[in-house]
C-alpha cells in the first residue's frame, strides 16, 4: 500500500484532471497527499479540494530540492517508505534525478504518468518538450537537467544548519608534524535520522541518509580539517586480513580512508590491505601508500580504526579491524604490507588506535573469547563468564609488538600523556571523536562510523599540502593545537579527517 501520493504541479496549479476523485484510486483515501509546486491556496481551499485524504501538504518553496527534502522529512516522521508519484514523462525524468540524490533504496517510488498535452502540466524545465525526436538533443537536455539538479541540491544542503554542535577533531601527539591526521566528532553534520550521528559519512542502501547529505557532511568535515573532500578514500572493509597498496598521495583516517580518487572501501571485516596503485580488491580492510595527494580514511564503530605512518619512508596506512580482523591479523598485515611495499621497518612505524569499544563494554560468547586468551590472558579478564569481556585494544597492541612495532610507538588507551584518542565508543561517546561513529552489532544496520585521517609529505608535488592548502583555499591557518579535526594523517601535502594523508 502506498503511504503517500506526490502530485507534481510544476507548470502551474493542479488541473481539474488531477482532482482528488480521480487520484484516490491510486493510493486510497487513507494516504497522505503532497502537492509539489502547487499554486498558493488558502488552507480552506486546500481542505475543500483535498479534504477526502488523511492529510494534504503543499510544497511551494522556489527550490525543488527544498520541497523534496521537506517531503522526505515528512515521510520519515510518519515512517512512510512507499510513494506514488503523479507526474508527466518529462517530470518523471526530472524528479528521478532528485530522488537519486535525496533518497535511498529504502524508499520505493511508483510513477503514474499523465499526458502533458491533455493535463497542461509541463512537468519539467523550460524547453523540456522541445526536440523530443532528436536523441542527441535529448541527451544534451538530460545532462543539463542533471547538472541543474545537482547544483540545486548542493546549494540547498550547504544552507542547512549544523546539528548537535560543530565538527571537531582529536589528534595524537605520536604522529609527527609531517603528517596530517585526526579523529572527527559525531556532531556538526546535517543528518537528522535518529539512528545516525549528525556527521554521518557513509551512505548505504540500508539507511535513510541519502548521498547528498553524506556528501555535504564530508564537505563540512573536509572544510574543517583542511582537505579536499573529493580526495576522500574509504576502504572496502572485509573484516579479514588482506592488504592492498596505494600509489598516490594519501591521507589516512582510522574509520575512514581518503584518496584523491574518491574510492570507497567495501568493508569485509577481514585482513585484506590494498596498496594504492595495484588492482583494487573487491573488499579490503586497510589501505597503504607512499604517494602524496591522497586522503585515506577507515570506517569504524565498535571496531578499531588504526593509523600507520613511517616518518622516514613517508608512507601511511589506515586499517579497520574488529574482533574477526584482530584474530586474522589485520594490524600485522598492514605492517608487513608496508615493509614489503615501501621497505619500511616495523620499529620505525607509528600506530594510533582511534575511538572504539573498550574492554568495559565489549563481550563475546565464551567459545570466541578463548581465541583472545591465546593472544594474551589479559585480553579476557573474566574468562569464566558466559559472555567474557574482550580487550580488543590490548590484543592489537600485543600483536603489533610481536610484529616488531615498538611499545612506545603505539598510542592507545594505555597512553596517559597527550590527547586522549581512544575513548570507548560505547560508554564515553562524549569523549570519542569519530565523525559518525556508532555502535552496532552484526544484526543491526550500521548507523554510523568514526573517521580517521592520515597523510605524509613526500616532496614537492603539485598536490594539496597541509597548512599551505588550508590557507589558500579556506583563508584559514592550520592550528596544530586545534582539536576540532577528525583523525587523519597527511604526508604534509594532504589534510586531515580521521585520515592519513601523504603528499
Amino acid at each position: 500500500m502506498w503511504g503517500a501520493l506526490l502530485v507534481d504541479c510544476t507548470s502551474g496549479d493542479c488541473s481539474a484532471r488531477q482532482r482528488p476523485s480521480l487520484l484516490e484510486p491510486l493510493i486510497g483515501a487513507d494516504s497522505h497527499v503532497f502537492l509539489l509546486h502547487a499554486a498558493k491556496r488558502s488552507d480552506d481551499d486546500v481542505d475543500a479540494l483535498w479534504g477526502g485524504f488523511k492529510s494534504v501538504h503543499v510544497l511551494d518553496d522556489v527550490s525543488t530540492a527544498c520541497n523534496l527534502y521537506r517531503f522526505k522529512q515528512a515521510l520519515d516522521a510518519r515512517d512512510i517508505c512507499a510513494v506514488r508519484v503523479r507526474t508527466s514523462a518529462a517530470g518523471r525524468a526530472r524528479l528521478e534525478a532528485y530522488v537519486q540524490l535525496l533518497f535511498t533504496a529504502v524508499y520505493s517510488f511508483d510513477f503514474d504518468l499523465f499526458e502533458e498535452e491533455e493535463s497542461g502540466f509541463g512537468g519539467g524545465a523550460p524547453g523540456a518538450r522541445a526536440c523530443e525526436s532528436r536523441a542527441h538533443h535529448t541527451d544534451t537536455r538530460a545532462d543539463a537537467r542533471a547538472d541543474e539538479v545537482r547544483k540545486d541540491v548542493a546549494q540547498f544542503m550547504q544552507q542547512l544548519p549544523a546539528l548537535k554542535g560543530q565538527v571537531s577533531v582529536s589528534r595524537s601527539s605520536l604522529i609527527p608534524d609531517i603528517f596530517g591526521h585526526g579523529f572527527s566528532s559525531r556532531g556538526g553534520g546535517i543528518s537528522y535520522i535518529s539512528t545516525l550521528s549528525s556527521l554521518n559519512l557513509f551512505s548505504s542502501s540500508r539507511r535513510k541518509d541519502p548521498v547528498s547529505v553524506v556528501e555535504e557532511n564530508r564537505r563540512r568535515l573536509a572544510l574543517e580539517a583542511g582537505f579536499n573532500h573529493k580526495d576522500l578514500l574509504f576502504p572496502k572493509v572485509d573484516h579479514g586480513s588482506t592488504m592492498c597498496v596505494t600509489m598516490c598521495c594519501t591521507y589516512v583516517v582510522p574509520c575512514v580512508t581518503l584518496l584523491s580518487c574518491r574510492w570507497t572501501m567495501a568493508v569485509d571485516h577481514g585482513s585484506t590491505i590494498w596498496v594504492l596503485g595495484q588492482p583494487e580488491p573487491q573488499c579490503y580492510d586497510g589501505m597503504v601508500t607512499d604517494r602524496t595527494g591522497v586522503v585515506l580514511a577507515a570506517p569504524g564503530a565498535d571496531c578499531l580504526p588504526l593509523l600507520f605512518c613511517d616518518p622516514e619512508k613517508r608512507a601511511i596506512g589506515a586499517t579497520h579491524t574488529g574482533w574477526k580482523g584482530t584474530l586474522l591479523g589485520a594490524a600485522v598485515a598492514t605492517v608487513q604490507c608496508m615493509e614489503e611495499q615501501f621497505q619500511c621497518e616495523a620499529r620505525a612505524l607509528r600506530v594510533v588506535v582511534g575511538p572504539s569499544v573498550g574492554v568495559c563494554c565489549y563481550t563475546l560468547p565464551q567459545d570466541q573469547a578463548l581465541a583472545f586468551s591465546r593472544i594474551h590472558p589479559d585480553c579476557v579478564p573474566d574468562p569464566e563468564s558466559p559472555q567474557p569481556h574482550i580487550n580488543l585494544r590490548l590484543a592489537n597492541r600485543v600483536l603489533l609488538q610481536k610484529g616488531g612495532v615498538l611499545p612506545e610507538h603505539i598510542h592507545d588507551n594505555t597512553v596517559s600523556d597527550g590527547a586522549e584518542v581512544t575513548a570507548c565508543t560505547s560508554c564515553q561517546p562524549h569523549k570519542e571523536k569519530p565523525s559518525d561513529s556508532e555502535k552496532h552489532t552484526p544484526s543491526e544496520d550500521l548507523s554510523g562510523t568514526s573517521n580517521t585521517i592520515r597523510g605524509a609529505h613526500c616532496g614537492t608535488s603539485n598536490t594539496i599540502r597541509g597548512p599551505q592548502w588550508n590557507q589558500q583555499h579556506h583563508q584559514r591557518k592550520w592550528n596544530q593545537k586545534d582539536q576540532s579535526l577528525p583523525f587523519y594523517v597527511i604526508n604534509k601535502a594532504a589534510d586531515h579527517c580521521n585520515i592519513i594523508c601523504s603528499e
